[in-house]
């Protein structure tokens, strides 16, 4: 019966054309055909048109014909499972002095709403507690790392759920906790937490709902850019 089961599921299973698509796959093929355009593969009017069956696609199936055409759609389909993040920020990326301080000493200390990023985060809590709220920040830079010291006190940190979230750290009588996290997007940013916690604790985890629009924006501004240059404006 299981073995019947088990048959039954497969075969009602649907094929990865016929899935949904999502926006991190629309912008993936958006980005290809941005390349095709400033290759000369596509014209400015088919850039256009596909860029608009794209936005209005909504299976991954019907987002293949827009590419199946290109170079691209055969070294990298819609369909094929994008690489990890690396656990580890790329040599050099990251400079060494913070960007921004976010100190709680006896106290409390919040960074949260619309505010922009910076590549290197640094987060005391000492006697005192940390909220850093990536949820609604801006992003220019892909790579991001938080850098914890909690004594005594606690650091909470919360990030969109289309980006990726690594963490590297310890805890000593305390708590380092950070909920891995791959995003769909290959352009999407990815948070680095690390540090330690001394009779303290360190906590980090997508914030459910939340998501990065700038990827998405990041998308049409190189498209408009794009366009603007073939058609000579």
């Amino acid at each position: 019966m299981d073995l019947q089961k088990q048959d039954l599921q497969q075969q009602s299973a649907p094929a990865v054309s016929e899935l949904r698509a999502s926006d991190a796959e629309r912008d993936r093929i958006a980005d290809i055909l941005h390349d095709a355009l400033a290759e000369g593969r596509l014209t400015a009017d088919e850039h256009v048109e596909r860029v608009e069956g794209v936005l209005r696609a909504k299976t991954v199936g019907e987002l293949e014909v827009f590419i199946r055409d290109l170079p691209a759609a055969h070294r990298q389909g819609p369909g094929s499972t994008p690489a990890p993040a690396p656990h580890r920020p790329t040599a050099g990326a990251i400079p060494i002095d913070p960007d921004d301080n976010v100190v709680a000493v006896f106290s409390g200390a919040v960074r949260k709403g619309r505010w922009r990023a910076g590549r290197r985060i640094h987060a005391y809590a000492v006697f005192g507690s940390v909220e850093i709220d990536l949820s609604e920040a801006l992003f220019d830079h892909q790579q991001v790392v938080v850098k914890s010291f909690a004594i005594f006190g606690s650091v909470e940190i919360r990030v969109p759920e289309n980006v990726s979230l690594r963490g590297t750290g310890s805890g000593v009588l305390g708590s380092f906790e950070v909920d891995t996290l791959d995003s769909g997007d290959p352009q999407a940013p990815i948070v680095y937490v690390d540090g330690w916690a001394v009779l303290g604790s360190i906590e980090a985890r997508p914030k459910r709902g939340k998501v990065v629009a700038d990827i998405l924006d990041r998308v049409q501004r190189k498209v408009d850019r794009s366009l603007r240059k073939h058609l000579g404006h």
